[in-house]
């Protein structure tokens, strides 16, 4: 992926075939993420998935059941410390790229400009739009373990 998140990089085509599941040729533009994978191949395969598992099933997505079981994803680079920490947070319109420990970022209406050439960041019009997906950011972080964690060491 890198460590810059423009469409280019981060929207990735993923094919499933699940004959009798999932229908042949359809293509959606639901949001997905990787940790969606084992949940959702645990629901394929009929096994229950664990609570404290990260990401949605989609085989309902998959399936043509929902639309999408997704509400936005998160898209991050942070491997070494010299490198680009950054978080990104997209939804079905928007796109906020916050860097750690910097005051700039990114923010692109997706649906009015496509190429994101437009960064909306600075812009007085988007702050309050830039301060409501940066708490949604705040939140999906905060959300992304679930409360409940299984002991491990018979605590």
């Amino acid at each position: 992926k890198g460590a810059f998140h423009y469409e280019d990089v981060i929207r990735v085509p993923f094919i499933v075939r699940y004959p009798g599941v999932v229908p042949a040729g359809v293509q959606s533009d639901a949001l997905q993420s990787l940790v969606d994978l084992a949940p959702s191949f645990l629901s394929a395969a009929g096994i229950d998935i664990p609570r404290p598992m990260t990401g949605e099933d989609q085989v309902p997505t998959w399936s043509g059941a929902k639309a999408s079981v997704r509400e936005h994803v998160i898209v991050e680079n942070h491997h070494e410390p010299t490198t680009v920490h950054v978080k990104t947070y997209v939804d079905e319109r928007y796109k906020l790229t916050v860097y750690y420990n910097r005051d700039y970022g990114e923010l692109f209406d997706l649906r009015e400009d496509a190429g994101e050439v437009n960064n909306l960041w600075n812009s007085p019009a988007h702050a309050e739009l830039k301060a409501d997906l940066a708490m949604k950011l705040l939140f999906a972080e905060m959300g992304k373990e679930p409360l409940w964690m299984p002991r491990t060491s018979g605590a």
